[in-house]
């Protein structure tokens, strides 16, 4: 079979090169066993590109990220390059991925494993069964609005300037992603923002309910305060199937949803920008979690959140969601069996590497594919 579906994966740093070695495998597995075949390359982002290279994102890697079909991402950054000059850190290479491929809808799932109910901090009844989409507007809002800065004023104080901007196109194009994804799933979207007190939040509930009106009216739509959703997510989440909601406001609650589910190890998400004219998307995919330096180099890392990544992969990008359910289901076999890396320990499982959980998630697909 051709290989014509282009992935550049970048291990980045800390857990990244461990999480993305075992990707790699089933990556590999799928050529042998699925006859779904992959051109790879591999390049270099984040403190191991600032070591390799001199900077957190080289101009080449850039270019191949622009031409790749989806590009899978490890983790960056950790204390060895804590020191450098803001522009300088490995954030910056993870920053400019996003920027020129200009991937401006952040999906976030928060999925709740059965083996896992235990692990929340919420009681078992309130996430079992929990599946949410959450996304988040990545580009915009108060993170890159202008005017921004400290400054200082006549009378010796000083002032933090922070804008939130929204136009219509930004706030549309990612509310049609949300709208788009609700039809796969449950036909549900809550849209999240301030408008009671804020004039941008009045723009994105007009925007959000117009193009409802206009081009999604088998969808259900609601809205929500973006204070009342946090404590909607706490008090009731499986009311939720996809929320969709602004940088800022996204930041905070998909980071809540994702402790709903009671390991931030066990989350993928992906960053989508607009599709060309043959409907293709520039894509990066990642798990939630970080580089984890503390545990780095020692088989301790958690790789479902980045093997779930790359189901994203093959669902999102690649229109494979059957070969997305064998990985999700590989997984869900295995925490079932009982084995858990340190992260996900629990009474009377089994603790394992990244190694080892790595090739129980093969074995898994072996026997599935059988």
């Amino acid at each position: 079979m051709a290989a014509n579906k282009k992935l550049l994966i970048l291990p980045g740093d800390g857990i990244g090169p461990e999480v993305m070695g075992q990707v790699q495998l089933v990556i590999d597995w799928m050529d042998k066993r699925r006859a779904v075949t992959f051109d790879v390359e591999t390049g270099l982002v984040g403190g191991a590109a600032i070591d390799a290279e001199g900077s957190p994102l080289a101009d080449a890697t850039m270019e191949k990220a622009s031409n790749a079909d989806a590009v899978l991402l490890g983790a960056v950054g950790g204390p060895k390059w804590d020191e450098l000059p803001f522009e300088q850190k490995p954030e910056r290479g993870l920053l400019r991925l996003r920027k020129e491929m200009e991937l401006y809808a952040n999906l976030r799932p928060a999925l709740v494993f059965d083996a896992l109910v235990e692990a929340s901090t919420l009681k078992p009844e309130v996430v079992k069964g929990l599946d949410i989409m959450i996304v988040r507007e990545l580009t915009g809002g108060i993170y890159f609005g202008e005017p921004r800065g400290i400054e200082d004023l006549p009378d010796g104080q000083r002032r933090g300037i922070n804008t939130q901007v929204y136009t219509t196109n930004e706030i549309r194009r990612v509310a049609a992603v949300a709208f788009e994804l609700a039809r796969k799933r449950g036909k549900r979207v809550t849209s999240c923002e301030k408008a009671n007190v804020m004039e941008s939040g009045v723009l994105w509930r007009q925007e959000v309910q117009k193009l409802h009106d206009e081009s999604f009216q088998d969808v259900a739509l609601s809205h929500m305060y973006a204070d009342n959703a946090a404590m909607q997510l706490v008090r009731n989440p499986k009311q939720f199937d996809v929320i969709v909601t602004d940088n800022l406001f996204g930041d905070i609650l998909s980071d809540e949803a994702a402790m709903l589910t009671g390991s931030l190890g066990m989350l993928p998400s992906a960053s989508l920008g607009d599709p060309d004219k043959h409907g293709r998307r520039q894509a990066l995919y990642e798990p939630v979690h970080g580089s984890a330096p503390d545990i780095a180099g020692q088989d301790l890392a958690n790789p479902i959140a980045s093997l779930l990544s790359f189901a994203m992969a093959l669902r999102y990008t690649f229109d494979l969601a059957e070969d997305a359910d064998l990985i999700e289901q590989a997984v869900q076999r295995v925490l079932a069996g009982g084995l858990r890396t340190a992260d996900i320990m629990s009474p009377g499982a089994a603790k394992v590497s990244t190694v080892t959980m790595g090739q129980a998630i093969l074995r898994q697909l072996d026997q599935m594919a059988a």
